[in-house]
């Protein structure tokens, strides 16, 4: 929606795509393709935002089809996966831009950011220019971008990850009722926090295991370790029963109960 707001013309993949998706693309003023090769063969540029398991398997079908366009990978992976995605994409005659999206999505201006690096990231900067995304050069070298959105939301899914473990924990011990009266005592209101974290993030924790997997692998290749985010990775693929519940949202002892289930 941004790009098309902005007077880009947007074409997508309706092909094995749920109609939930082709929804927000109608809504969006995107134009239906029936397949990547009849795509690529229009447009000067690929945006590639799908789950982070799927990261390599578009580059690998964009490479592989000889596009020569450039190519924004915006996906959630660890600088690692994007220097893999970059020698694909420019094995096949095209030229990638790291990206990372911070912020929910763009429905309006002042939310959302999108990190880029990479040889040509002013150049897409300009095509998100007066859009509701707001667009950032973080770097000239492929992986900045993913390092930046690998560093935000170790912080924001991990510390999601860490309570619902925590609450988890409290509540198979039999004390969670005495901690959260604790936490309250010290003015920190950890209750509404859970019930908050359990309607924001058990609809989307679905998609959050993959990117917990590449926040793990990144901190692996510094030198810190894989640990907490494997754990998180593992937690968050314990809701994927929860995939889009939004109305009502799952409640806090829902994800507990699901958390504490599955651990046995």
């Amino acid at each position: 929606m941004a790009m098309t707001g902005a007077g880009h013309e947007v074409l997508w993949i309706a092909g094995g795509r749920s109609a939930a998706s082709a929804a927000r693309a109608v809504e969006a003023g995107c134009v239906a393709m029936p397949a990547l090769e009849e795509a690529l063969g229009a447009v000067e540029g690929v945006v590639s935002v799908v789950p982070p398991e799927h990261a390599v398997s578009v580059a690998e079908q964009v490479g592989a089809l000889g596009f020569t366009g450039w190519y924004l990978d915006a996906n959630a992976i660890s600088p690692a996966t994007a220097r893999a995605i970059d020698l694909l994409v420019c094995d096949g005659g095209g030229s990638m831009v790291d990206g990372g999206i911070v912020g929910p999505p763009a429905h309006s201006s002042g939310t959302t950011r999108l990190a880029l690096s990479g040889l040509g990231a002013e150049e897409i900067a300009a095509v998100f220019k007066d859009t509701a995304v707001e667009p950032v050069v973080v770097g000239s070298d492929i992986g900045a971008a993913s390092a930046f959105k690998v560093g935000f939301a170790a912080w924001t899914k991990g510390s999601s990850a860490l309570l619902l473990a925590v609450r988890s924990y409290a509540s198979a011990e039999g004390i969670d009722g005495a901690l959260l009266t604790e936490w309250e005592r010290r003015g920190m209101d950890v209750a509404a926090r859970s019930d908050a974290t359990a309607a924001g993030v058990g609809p989307k924790a679905w998609r959050f295991a993959a990117e917990m997997d590449e926040i793990a692998a990144a901190l692996t290749d510094v030198g810190i370790g894989s640990g907490f985010f494997d754990s998180a990775a593992d937690l968050y693929r314990r809701l994927d029963e929860f995939k889009d519940q939004v109305d009502p949202p799952p409640s806090i002892d829902d994800l507990v109960i699901r958390i504490l289930d599955q651990s046995q």
